[in-house]
């Protein structure tokens, strides 16, 4: 506890960017909740972009809108996005 699950559009991470993002999280993952840097999980977890409204969209950001701290707010349409609409 805790854990951190971030999905994103596939792309290739250098090890610099994969540590960066590591210490970053667990640095203001251990401060808010109070942990120690040992018992903080991080997953990444590429989704390609015409999945993302059937895997994350719908279901873990319209249905689970109650628990997003932040919302999107997509610059561009999404895949598989009605014309002229971003959700």
């Amino acid at each position: 506890m805790p854990h951190v699950s971030i999905k994103h559009w596939p792309r290739t991470f250098t090890d610099t960017e994969k540590d960066d993002l590591v210490t970053s999280l667990t640095t203001t993952v251990t401060r808010v909740f109070g942990c120690e840097p040992g018992s903080v999980s991080i997953a990444v977890e590429p989704v390609d972009s015409s999945l993302w409204l059937e895997r994350v969209h719908g279901p873990e950001i319209q249905a689970r809108g109650h628990l997003l701290w932040k919302e999107p707010h997509y610059a561009q349409p999404i895949p598989n996005d009605p014309p002229g609409g971003t959700r």
